[in-house]
């Protein structure tokens, strides 16, 4: 099976002001989110990624590039417009503080399945376009590379949680118990009869053990012997 690793963008000048940008355009990496991209894809550099697919808006664009110069061959990332932002509506561009006092958010809290952003997406659309996206991927990087092919998928905070709470098998109505921070790794891997997540919302910590593990469709009884510890300098 291949494996999926789910990187959110850096850090934005939207996010550093509580704005919620959703897909407006000019929303670019501030200082801190470059800083953290760069060192993502410092992390990754011992990983030989077989591919990195990015959401078309322009801070995911960024932080895959950042990934990309740091890979022995880069070609350029596609984008797919179904990793793109949740579509927020009337609230986008908005400041979460504000938001915080509309009747829709505690729903948007507990209950998000049932949400529709006013003039935008539903969060249960979100999900679907979402995973139908990573799966088709997967599947098509799996075809082309084999069961131990190693991508990237570049998106945003909301996406990448309800992807994962869907490999978790977990509702989307406690997928805000998931935390995904900017820029970034968790890891997932989709076997036959279920998937794997090995790891959420790592910021640190040495990723080049993916580049040597053996995939497995079976989970290790007991919690197996786990991969080999990063090798001193």
């Amino acid at each position: 099976m291949a494996t999926v690793l789910l990187v959110r963008h850096g850090r934005t000048t939207a996010n550093a002001t509580g704005l919620l940008a959703g897909r407006a355009d000019g929303v670019s990496l501030d200082e801190i989110g470059r800083d953290q991209a760069a060192l993502t894809g410092g992390r990754l550099a011992a990983v030989p990624l077989v591919g990195v697919v990015s959401s078309p808006l322009e801070r995911c664009r960024q932080t895959a590039q950042f990934i990309l110069d740091r890979q022995l061959s880069s070609p350029p990332a596609p984008v797919d417009p179904e990793l793109t932002e949740c579509d927020y509506g009337q609230w986008q561009g908005r400041l979460l503080s504000e938001l915080a006092t509309e009747p829709l958010w505690p729903t948007v809290q507990s209950q998000p399945s049932a949400v529709t952003f006013p003039g935008g997406e539903s969060m249960a659309a979100m999900q679907a376009r979402a995973v139908a996206a990573i799966r088709r991927r997967d599947a098509a990087f799996e075809s082309e590379h084999g069961p131990g092919a190693v991508w990237v998928a570049v998106s945003h905070g909301d996406v990448i949680k309800s992807i994962l709470a869907d490999a978790l098998g977990t509702h989307l109505d406690l997928f805000q118990r998931i935390n995904v921070g900017p820029a970034s790794v968790s890891i997932v891997r989709y076997g036959a009869s279920r998937p794997t997540v090995f790891a959420t919302n790592t910021d640190a910590g040495d990723l080049s053990w993916l580049a040597t593990s053996a995939p497995s469709g079976d989970a290790p009884v007991g919690g197996g012997a786990g991969h080999a510890a990063p090798r001193s300098a």
